[in-house]
């Protein structure tokens, strides 16, 4: 009896062992990506304080200088031309949360239809919305921007706005979210009552999805903010260029001319309000992201 309870101690010890290693392992590596994530963004910090000169000489340091408020004075005087902070910030807000808005939406519905409907070719419908992921966006710019050019769409902020309808991977969170926490008898009963299929949607619906929409909102934001592959391709315009249009312009400038400091100083402004954004409702990215983990 004695050797039974001693070796049940045993494996109980290196059961607790291994689960404390392992989780200092996982904490380690946790720790290490967040020292990563924070590393980048300080040396961005600390370049935006540095001279022309010292960066462009190659040399690494983390300390800061003292250059902040001139290469902040240069980039609104000297590439004033390239970069029109006000404009630009205007195109990237404007585009980039009608895009998420759409997103969200329209994801959602087409979601909450799939899930909600019984039909033939369900499955098969699904299976050909979550396909087009694997489709680059690269593929299909030439065609999109030659029907963009012959319908005179260029230089149009709704190009840029209206394909965001179609978000095969916002869709498939969505419809996972539904299948984890909407029973479809909640639907029937809306039915029975007289509610029409909209006014479900979004009365009964919505409400249920705010912590996934809450989710894919910042997600959709955030890509669409810093986007700059179509909007390169679609807005020549200097007063409809957004904010990753415009640093493109500045670092595609010949290296005798180009600022390395006022470069740094524009990404850090352009990431900002992400920053801000992202900060103030990190915690609805946390709560959509874990509400739909576990059913019921």
């Amino acid at each position: 009896m004695t050797r039974v309870v001693t070796d049940y101690q045993k494996e109980n010890r290196n059961a607790i062992i291994k689960a404390i290693v392992l989780r200092v392992l996982c904490y380690s590596f946790l720790c290490f990506v967040a020292v990563m994530c924070i590393f980048f963004f300080y040396l961005l910090l600390v370049n935006t304080t540095r001279a022309n000169n010292d960066l462009q000489g190659g040399r690494f340091t983390l300390m800061f200088s003292r250059f902040f408020n001139q290469n902040f004075k240069n980039l609104f005087t000297k590439f004033k031309t390239d970069f029109d902070a006000l404009k630009g910030f205007r195109a990237s807000f404007v585009i980039a949360f009608s895009s998420a808005v759409l997103t969200c939406y329209f994801s959602a519905l087409t979601a909450y239809g799939i899930y909600a409907y019984d039909f033939k070719g369900k499955r098969l419908m699904e299976a050909f919305i979550l396909a087009i992921m694997m489709i680059p966006p690269q593929l299909s710019s030439v065609g999109f921007f030659q029907i963009a050019s012959r319908y005179g769409l260029k230089n149009n902020w709704w190009i840029l706005i209206l394909p965001s309808i179609a978000a095969p991977s916002v869709f498939f969170y969505m419809i996972q979210y539904l299948r984890a926490t909407l029973p479809k008898d909640l639907i029937e009963s809306s039915r029975i009552d007289g509610s029409n299929e909209f006014m479900t949607f979004n009365r009964i619906v919505l409400p249920i999805m705010k912590p996934a929409i809450a989710v894919q909102m910042i997600f959709s934001f955030v890509g669409s903010w810093n986007n700059l592959y179509m909007p390169s391709l679609l807005l020549s315009d200097s007063k409809k260029k957004t904010l990753p249009v415009m640093i493109n312009a500045l670092q595609r400038t010949s290296w005798g001319n180009i600022d390395l400091g006022c470069v740094y100083m524009a990404i850090f402004l352009s990431i900002l309000p992400v920053v801000i954004v992202y900060l103030f409702l990190s915690k609805f990215i946390i709560k959509g992201v874990t509400a739909g983990s576990v059913k019921g």
